[in-house]
């Protein structure tokens, strides 16, 4: 994880907004007049006194009064209309943080997130991308609104005397800048320790849910619950070091802005005591120094607040930033797919060598069977074909072009691979089977499940192709997820087809149907066949056999 500072994680977050720079431009606006209003509110309170005490003022009692009243009406509908565009700035904002996050993932996929902590990557796209809303809908125009406010104020106060102005500068910069920093000093790395728990339990309870049965079944339970607890208890302690810390600066806030009110009133009393202000410079500046905290302290609260939300904009940084094992290739010259071949090809996953000085030979329209042990290489050499990774050494060629030089996406409309665990949506058959081919008609829906072995199943369900399938496919059987996976395959219709163990959960009569429909299709594909059966290497032309790596 990069360690990015709060100064930084805020201005990449700042660009985020310029889509939407009028709306927030808006937000300011309303809120900066809305918090004069709400100040002068007050102050034109003080300048009834004066009137009624027979002071010289610019303003009649009837205009004080009547202008107090617009002031607290339009302060209470701009107040609201900020609010709404804040917020609105924000889940809008949410949004397109999200589009990217996911735009990311799929240029991450799968090399990068192999491995990945699943229940860490939920956390970031939902509770993480969540705090951001404190940002952009209280950070970013309450800080504007109260720099201009700032000047505002000082200004208006300093009209009365320059000392008096510098001492209101001093105090808004205290409040609003000092107090806020010097808490997020003081709260060091809490909000990152924060985050990275909160991943770190929502990927134990997905992982404990996912493993629920085994839990069970071993009598795992009440441990699997006091890890749990024990890593709820751990968070909970972390959250309520925070709002210890949100606390004691909500106190310090305030006994400064009590300590700068008082000064504001003892130098102002000076000043009138020596003739260079009236009592209007003493109730006044006073006066309006008390009613003017609220956009200052407004940032003061976010000083431990914002602890927690840096850490998690530093999170969703880290994935638009991460960069991936494999670029997209794009602007290059479509290709037909002839065949394919791996030549001397040497890979290896960190320092362990998976595949060393492997060649193979993949003619069009032929069946390739690859056949070795566990964790010999086979399904990583699958992996090549389609470009998950690139080679260190060697390459991996389509139709005579590396695979590298490829246009990705024609790359993926040339192939069709089926793993050895398919993954099912929580959707209907229909819609999982579909993904191979958004626009597919009910027709070669049938057919790919038909040549798959899996149609008579399906219409053997309460829905058929309608009936929804649980999460992860968890209602149906691993030789029927199998089934569906082939069916997407065939449904799919690429003239390159990789298949990882596609009979493994099979039995004998499907295994056979699958192997007919493979040996029909074998005229418009190429396919290449690993498995462990020598019953589903019948079919191919050609069988290499993979050992440590090597290939014979």
């Amino acid at each position: 994880m990069k360690r990015r500072s709060g100064f930084e994680v805020m201005a990449r977050l700042i660009g985020l907004v310029k889509p939407l720079t009028g709306f927030m431009l808006l937000a300011i606006l309303m809120g900066l007049i809305g918090h004069l209003c709400a100040a002068f509110i007050t102050i034109f309170g003080g300048y009834a006194v004066l009137t009624a005490l027979r002071f010289d003022t610019p303003f009649t009692l009837t205009a004080l009064f009547v202008c107090v009243a617009v002031f607290a009406i339009v302060r209470g509908f701009l107040r609201y209309a900020e609010q709404a565009c804040n917020h609105f700035i924000a889940f809008k904002l949410l949004a397109l943080i999200r589009d990217k996050i996911f735009r990311a993932l799929r240029r991450l996929c799968p090399a990068k997130l192999e491995g990945r902590d699943k229940g860490d990557l939920i956390s970031v796209i939902t509770s993480d991308i969540e705090l951001l809303e404190v940002f952009y809908a209280h950070t970013i125009s309450p800080a504007a609104i109260a720099f201009l406010f700032t000047i505002v104020m000082c200004l208006f106060i300093g009209s009365y005397h320059w000392l008096l102005g510098i001492l209101a500068l001093a105090a808004y910069l205290v409040v609003g800048i000092a107090v806020p920093l010097i808490t997020s000093k003081l709260s060091g790395d809490d909000g990152m320790r924060l985050r990275t728990k909160s991943g770190e339990l929502s990927g134990f309870v997905l992982d404990s849910l996912r493993g629920l049965s085994e839990t069970q079944q071993y009598g795992q339970g009440k441990k699997r619950l006091a890890q749990i607890n024990e890593k709820t208890d751990e968070l909970a302690k972390d959250e309520e070091k925070m709002k210890r810390t949100a606390g004691r600066n909500s106190a310090v806030t305030s006994t400064v802005v009590l300590a700068f009110d008082l000064i504001m009133l003892f130098v102002s009393a000076l000043l009138c005591q020596n003739g260079e202000v009236g009592f209007d410079g003493v109730l006044i500046p006073t006066i309006a120094l008390f009613s003017s905290f609220g956009p200052v302290i407004a940032l003061a609260a976010l000083g431990s607040s914002l602890q927690n939300t840096f850490a998690a904009g530093n999170r969703v940084l880290d994935i638009l930033d991460e960069t991936p094992v494999v670029e997209e290739v794009t602007g290059r010259p479509e290709i037909a797919f002839t065949g394919a071949a791996a030549e001397h090809v040497t890979f290896s996953y960190g320092n362990e060598t998976i595949l060393s000085d492997v060649s193979a030979e993949i003619p069009q329209h032929s069946v390739v069977g690859i056949v070795g042990r566990s964790g010999s290489g086979k399904s990583t050499l699958l992996k090549l074909l389609m470009r998950f990774w690139d080679v260190q050494r060697g390459s991996v060629k389509l139709s005579g072009t590396k695979a590298a030089d490829i246009n990705t996406k024609n790359l993926r409309e040339m192939e069709s691979f089926v793993t050895q665990e398919t993954h099912l949506f929580h959707d209907s058959v229909r819609n999982n089977l579909k993904i191979a081919k958004l626009d597919a008609t009910d027709e070669e829906i049938k057919e790919a499940c038909k040549k798959a072995s899996v149609h008579h199943f399906i219409m053997m369900l309460p829905q058929g192709y309608d009936t929804p399938v649980g999460e992860l496919g968890d209602t149906l059987s691993g030789g029927e997820r199998q089934r569906l996976g082939l069916a997407r395959a065939f449904l799919h219709n690429a003239p390159f087809l990789l298949l990882d163990e596609p009979t493994s959960n099979l039995d004998s009569l499907n295994e056979a149907v699958i192997l007919k429909s493979l040996h029909e299709e074998r005229e418009g594909k190429t396919v290449v066949l690993v498995s462990h059966r020598q019953s589903t290497m019948r079919i191919a032309d050609t069988v290499y056999s993979v050992e440590h790596g090597r290939m014979s």
